[in-house]
């Protein structure tokens, strides 16, 4: 769906994969209102069924592992693998929260034995941290 081996997205991206990123960002964008809000990890298809875990507090690495496995297990148990991405606030640029949740799906997928990747979604972006190819928008609006 896009992924290379390493879980990463790589160009050309995959029309399919750009309208479902396109469509979390719209979500994000028009579904926040808070102007402080935490990050959240998102796990299925955007716009159609996701789950979602609300990161309040930071949680070490094994526990974000885990958080990660039990998300995925329903979707791998029906031989599905969904998208992983996380809403949070802010530009493209690195935050410490991305490393941190990317390196937790990673792990999670070896563990799962799936090559995943995590896509970073914001109001007006999404990007892959492990390759850096993104989408902006000034004002992203519905079609």
């Amino acid at each position: 769906m896009g992924y290379d081996g390493v879980g990463g997205l790589q160009e050309p991206v995959d029309r399919t994969v750009q309208q479902l990123l396109r469509r979390a960002v719209l979500e994000h964008a028009t579904g926040e209102r808070r102007k402080v809000y935490p990050p959240v990890l998102h796990v299925g298809v955007p716009g159609i069924r996701s789950r979602r875990f609300e990161i309040e507090d930071t949680l070490d690495h094994a526990l974000a592992t885990d958080v990660v496995q039990a998300m995925m297990r329903p979707a791998v148990r029906k031989g599905v693998v969904p998208l992983l991405w996380l809403t949070r606030r802010g530009d493209t640029g690195p935050h410490d929260v991305d490393g941190a949740w990317s390196a937790a799906v990673h792990a999670a997928g070896g563990e799962l034995g799936l090559r995943l990747g995590l896509v970073i979604v914001t109001r007006r972006s999404w990007h892959d941290p492990r390759t850096g190819v993104c989408r902006t928008w000034k004002r992203i609006r519905s079609r």
